[in-house]
């Protein structure tokens, strides 16, 4: 079988086309990830990163206070009792009344985040990390580190503070 020229030239594009989409593609995967990571890396407390990594991925239940489900203010609420010794109380809302008021470029890590994605009350609550990544009980994907820059998060900050 004889290939000709023009054949060859093509299936080289081909070829090289494959293998250029293919670096590209492990280049831009999972750079949310991969910052995501790299916050948790420099986490100042070693217990805190502990305590996330152990409650990383279990699922969101409303009113849920251990592994087998929990929500964002019992996720804050033990995570403030666990690492800080410090005690919240029990509902997001009650929790945003219990903060002294701190500016989102002030944050420190263990400090509170407060969205309202249903309105003007505060709905949900996650902790800060560095770097404009925060851990929390996420309705839809359980215990995760996301990121504040996202317009959904953004759009939704209503609080930030540090508990008294």
């Amino acid at each position: 079988m004889r290939v000709q020229k023009s054949q060859l030239v093509w299936l080289s594009l081909v070829l090289m086309l494959f293998v250029a989409s293919c670096g590209s593609r492990k280049h831009t995967n999972n750079t949310n990830a991969s910052r995501a990571a790299d916050a948790m890396a420099n986490l100042k407390s070693k217990p805190l990163y502990r305590f996330i990594t152990s409650w990383t991925g279990v699922r969101y239940k409303l009113g849920g206070l251990d592994k087998s489900g929990i929500d964002c203010s019992g996720f804050a609420y033990l995570l403030q009792k666990d690492i800080y010794g410090k005690t919240l109380p029990r509902r997001s809302k009650d929790q945003a009344n219990a903060i002294k008021k701190k500016s989102f470029g002030n944050l420190k890590e263990g400090d509170l985040i407060f969205f309202s994605f249903g309105g003007r009350e505060v709905d949900h609550v996650g902790i800060y990390l560095n770097g404009d990544f925060f851990v929390h009980a996420s309705t839809t994907r359980g215990v995760i580190v996301d990121d504040l820059t996202m317009p959904v998060y953004q759009k939704a900050i209503v609080k930030t503070g540090t508990l008294n």
